[in-house]
C-alpha cells in the first residue's frame, strides 16, 4: 500500500527556508507515531521515500527534511554544500527541534522517534544532548567514532584551505582527504561511489542524481569536524536521557564507521556515558548506506522491530 505524500517549505531562520516531505499512512489512516529522518551529506531526504513506504505501512508518519545546504533547501545551486552565513551547522541542529514542533502541531500527542544516517547522524547525537528527553527513540546509522587526534588536524587543515578558498570554497584536497580511501576496500570498482553499498544499481542512481555526490565547503568541513569532535565528549553525551532507546547499526566494512572500529568506540562512549538502552547490529559485508544495501528488507525489518518493541513499551507504561 503506497503512502500519501505531501512537501511543504518550514521557515526556521531568517533566510532558510526547508524543503520537507511528509509520508504519510495511506487512506488516512491515523499514525501511531512520528519519524523524523536526519540524512547525510551530499544527499536529500527524497532518497529516504521507498523506506518511509515500510514505515507508513506500519503505522508510522515521517517527516524528513533537506538540511542547509542539501536537495530543495538551497536557493541556489552554488549553494550546495553551504550551511549558509549564519548558524550553520549548528542552525542544522536546530532545525531538527523546529521540525519536531511542527510535526508534533499536525499530530499531537504522538511519541516522537528520529532515524538519523552519516552526517545526520552526527547532527542528531549533537541534538540528544539538549532535547533527548522529547524523543521516544532513536536509530543511528552509519555513524563515526574515535579518531579524534586526526579529526583535531584534519579541521586545522580545513581551516587553512578555508583561508585560501573563502568560507564558500571547494577543497579537493579535503575532499580527498576524507574520502580518497572509501573505495580501497572494494577494489576493483566501477564508481567513485562503489563504497556505498554493494547493489549496483542504487550506486548508479546515487551517481546519476544532480542532488548527490557534490563537495562540501570549506566552512561545512570546519564545522562538521568540530561537530565530530563534539559529539565524542563524554560529558556532553552524559547529557542524554540514560533510559533513552537507541538502535545503532551499521555495514561491517562501511568505511565511515572504519570497517565497525569507530562504531565499536561510538557503542563504548555511549557506555561510559552511562546511557543504559543501547542496543546494536553490524550486518555483514554491508557498506554505507544499508538502506540501500542488497539486504535492505531485513534492515527495514529490523529498525520498524525496535520502533515497535520501543512504541508497546511506551504504550505499557502508560
Amino acid at each position: 500500500m503506497s503512502a500519501d505524500e505531501r512537501t511543504f517549505r518550514l521557515d526556521t531562520d531568517p533566510g532558510v527556508s526547508l524543503f520537507v516531505y511528509v509520508w504519510s499512512p495511506a487512506g488516512g489512516a491515523k499514525p501511531k507515531g512520528i519519524v523524523l529522518v536526519s540524512h547525510g551529506m551530499a544527499e536529500h531526504a527524497a532518497r529516504y521515500a521507498r523506506f518511509a513506504q515500510r514505515l507508513t505501512a506500519a503505522g508510522y508518519v515521517v517527516y524528513a527534511s533537506d538540511h542547509r545546504g542539501h536537495g530543495k533547501s538551497i536557493a541556489r545551486p552554488e549553494d550546495l554544500g553551504y550551511f549558509g552565513d549564519g548558524a550553520g551547522f549548528e542552525g542544522v541542529i536546530s532545525d531538527q527541534e523546529k521540525l519536531r514542533v511542527r510535526a508534533l502541531s499536525d499530530h499531537p500527542g504522538l511519541p516522537v522517534f528520529v532515524l538519523a544516517h552519516s552526517m545526520g547522524s552526527f547532527v542528531m547525537r549533537r541534538y540528544l544532548m539538549d532535547h533527548g528527553h522529547k524523543i521516544a527513540g532513536a536509530v543511528i546509522s552509519g555513524t563515526a567514532g574515535g579518531q579524534l587526534p586526526l579529526v583535531k588536524v584534519g579541521r586545522g587543515v580545513a581551516k587553512l584551505e578555508r583561508l585560501r578558498l573563502g568560507r564558500r570554497g571547494k577543497s579537493k584536497l579535503l575532499h580527498q582527504l576524507s574520502f580518497g580511501d572509501y573505495n580501497r576496500k572494494f577494489q576493483p570498482t566501477r564508481t567513485d561511489s562503489d563504497w556505498l553499498s554493494r547493489d549496483p544499481a542504487e550506486v548508479d542512481k546515487y551517481v546519476a542524481d544532480p542532488l548527490c555526490g557534490w563537495i562540501l565547503s570549506t566552512q561545512g568541513w570546519v564545522e562538521v569536524m568540530t561537530a565530530i569532535i563534539d559529539m565524542q565528549d563524554v560529558a556532553a553525551v552524559s547529557r542524554m536521557p540514560k533510559a533513552l532507546p537507541m538502535f545503532v547499526i551499521s555495514g561491517s566494512d562501511d568505511p565511515v564507521g572504519r570497517s565497525s572500529a569507530g562504531v565499536l568506540e561510538t557503542l563504548d562512549l555511549f557506555k561510559r556515558a552511562g546511557l543504559t538502552n543501547v542496543t546494536h547490529k553490524l550486518y555483514p559485508a554491508g557498506r554505507h548506506e544499508m538502506l540501500n544495501e542488497t539486504n535492505r528488507d531485513e534492515v527495514e525489518q529490523d529498525i520498524v522491530a525496535f520502533l515497535d518493541r520501543t512504541y508497546a513499551s511506551l504504550q505499557k507504561a502508560a
